[in-house]
């Protein structure tokens, strides 16, 4: 909802309502003319289908809108009374043109403000940033992609940014004046902006962007700008300035019954033994520890990169990995115990040694890389720093071939191996569910709450919904915000199937399950994955399987939270949840199992899982009570026959009479 705050009197202030609270309004400017207050709106409702699930989704949503202050205004994009001039420009809104015009008065008429509202005729997208430029408005304009930056071209390519750009209300048409920065702000004449691109500051003219060198764009040397501080003062205004902030955005006002004023007390002393940013980060997290809250992060301000003699230190090279298991043997033989299977549908999931025409074998021998041969103690480590997403040439003795045979291979080495090792492990708990539950149930992992699990959820979801009963594992679940759309798929039962001639029998809903759901959790999962365990045992769509969840569900806005005057980031516990039955009291203590199972050392030695193990068993004895939802037989479908006519009736012959016999009058 946008308001408007205006002085009446003397000491009197009005709050006016300029919309009607149904949709986010944000980001109001006047413009410059004071003739109108513009917004950004999403009150667009114009869907999409998605690619992937039978689903529709509103993506873009938003376009700016302004509204006439005063009544007699007229829309500056609708027709006139004596029509706008043909062949020139409207005359110039802004009436002062003086270098420093004084302040413009502003008259709102109250009445029927939310019914003035219109559209600035834009397409629809997804804007931020409005500002109010001389004669017109800007506004970023932001890109739709992916969460996870996996729609690029190359999974190394950088994410879109969003672009810059001007409407001209006199001439009612936008312009791009920045294909693509990081952010910009308006003078406040409304003439000029400041444009921030990564290393490069200018500052332009509102109206255009002019040559670099033409004089009118200017840029500002950022390296020219320095400052000096006291280290210890920035750590005392730091710790000042967190506690101000944990006060006044912690989720309730009484700080949970602690005296946090007190806290701030009794720790304050020690600010004078800090000597370095590990050392304040230190004591902040004892201080925030005080109240026994969830999501109380501190996170080290960044080291200067810098030695004792003050001269730059350059990061260490990251080593590239290659996606296998590699060991070495008694004779200081580096061999690939195990290549990693990629996956096609993850771009960070590939696999180097699985690259066509690589062609290299759990057994083969690496002899070198980059013609440099790998040392018998060390192994190939050093000699694949600096190579990452770079090209390099591995040397291979294949196991089964003569001795002496070399092959030569390119590969492009990786950053890290997690999505790699990830996909490898859902799908080992996949094929072991399979043979433990006779090929009759589904699996399904989701590692977090937020982008990256809800894409690993819907990976295999068609095909994993599709069989007799599911295992839903939230082990080790990170957290997130997502949960309720993950329940919304989970709660989702075969009432009934869409079939046809050709075709497969789809089930309705698509998607639903068409038995019975067990789900695993441990002590890993925490934060949303303690929620969504929650819900699915207050919902009752099954047991859980497995230990105690994490128990921290006083949540955040998110990492890295508020940045301090020192670099040091911190986050504020701002939104407890309380659910049915449970109460409070899944903070600080986690979602019981249904069936407790703990996985022991010697179960991790072998590679046991007894929680997957006893979580098939369970859906499998809930097999033999529920069974499963199966399409109808099509030979039990109606007859479409048409059914036998009754027997006509007997009657006696009408007896006809010439037309001579007939009386006078009739027909």
């Amino acid at each position: 909802m946008a308001r408007i705050a205006g002085s009446i009197a003397e000491g009197e202030v009005e709050v006016i309502d300029v919309t009607d609270g149904r949709f986010a309004d944000t980001s109001p400017v006047f413009t410059t003319d004071g003739l109108y207050l513009a917004f950004l709106s999403e009150r667009g409702f114009d869907p999409v289908y998605d690619a992937q699930t039978f689903d529709l989704s509103f993506p873009f949503g938003s376009r700016p809108y302004l509204v006439p202050l005063a009544a007699q205004t007229p829309s500056p994009f609708g027709p006139l009374p004596g029509g706008r001039p043909v062949g020139q420009d409207p005359p110039e809104p802004d009436k002062d043109t003086s270098d420093s015009p004084e302040r413009t008065e502003v008259s709102v008429d109250a009445e029927g403000l939310p019914g003035r509202v219109v559209g600035v005729p834009v397409i629809e997208a997804r804007y931020s940033g409005l500002r109010a430029t001389k004669g017109g408005l800007a506004w970023l304009r932001e890109p739709v992609s992916g969460v996870l930056g996996e729609g690029s071209a190359s999974a190394e390519d950088d994410a879109p940014r969003p672009v810059l750009e001007r409407f001209d209300l006199r001439k009612r048409e936008v312009t791009e004046l920045a294909g693509e920065l990081d952010w910009f702000d308006v003078s406040g004449d409304g003439t000029r902006l400041v444009v921030r691109d990564r290393d490069d500051l200018r500052v332009l003219p509102a109206e255009h962007i002019q040559d670099r060198g033409s004089g009118e764009s200017v840029t500002v040397d950022l390296s020219r700008a320095r400052f000096t501080a006291d280290p210890a003062a920035l750590w005392r205004h730091a710790y000042d300035e967190a506690g101000r902030l944990m006060r006044r955005d912690f989720w309730t006002p009484d700080m949970s019954g602690v005296d946090w004023d007190g806290v701030l007390d009794t720790y304050r002393p020690l600010l004078d033994r800090v000597r370095s940013a590990d050392d304040f980060a230190d004591l902040m997290w004892e201080v925030v520890a005080e109240l026994g809250t969830s999501h109380a992060y501190i996170i080290e301000a960044d080291a200067d990169g810098t030695d004792s003699s003050g001269s730059r230190v350059r990061a260490a090279a990251a080593v590239g990995l290659l996606g296998a298991d590699l060991s070495r043997d008694k004779s200081g033989r580096w061999v690939v115990d195990r290549v990693l299977p990629g996956e096609s549908s993850d771009p960070r999931a590939r696999s180097p040694l699985e690259a066509p025409g690589v062609i290299v074998r759990a057994g083969d021998e690496l002899i070198a890389v980059d013609g440099r041969p790998v040392d018998p103690v060390f192994g190939p480590a050093p000699l694949l720093a600096g190579t990452v997403g770079k090209p390099v040439e591995l040397t291979i003795a294949p196991q089964a071939a003569d001795p002496e045979v070399r092959r030569r291979v390119a590969v492009v080495p990786l950053r890290d191996e997690r999505r790699l090792r990830y996909q490898d492990w859902v799908t080992g708990r996949r094929r072991l569910v399979r043979e433990l539950g006779e090929g009759r149930l589904g699996y399904l992992h989701i590692p977090n709450m937020v982008g990256e699990g809800w894409a690993d959820f819907h990976r295999d979801l068609h095909t994993e919904m599709r069989f007799d009963a599911l295992v839903m594992d939230v082990r080790g679940n990170g957290g997130g915000h997502i949960s309720e759309l993950v329940l919304e798929k989970l709660a989702r039962r075969v009432i009934g199937w869409d079939e046809g001639r050709w075709i497969q029998p789809v089930s309705y809903p698509q998607d639903g399950r068409r038995g019975p759901v067990v789900t695993v959790a441990d002590e890993f999962a925490g934060s949303d994955g303690d929620i969504v365990t929650a819900a699915i045992k207050l919902l009752g769509l099954g047991p859980v399987v497995g230990t105690r969840t994490w128990g921290g569900v006083i949540g955040i806005e998110g990492i890295p939270g508020h940045e301090l005057v020192d670099g040091t980031h911190m986050t504020v516990p701002r939104y407890a949840f309380s659910f049915d039955e449970y109460g409070w009291s899944v903070e600080n203590h986690g979602v019981d199992p249904d069936v407790e199972v703990l996985i022991t050392p010697d179960d991790w030695a072998v590679g046991r899982d007894p929680q997957l193990e006893t979580a098939v068993r369970l859906a499998l004895e809930a097999l033999e009570k529920q069974p499963p939802k199966v399409p109808a037989d099509p030979a039990t479908g109606p007859s479409k026959i048409r059914p036998p006519l009754p027997p006509r009736e007997e009657r006696a012959p009408r007896e006809v009479r010439s037309p001579r016999e007939r009386p006078e009058g009739t027909a």
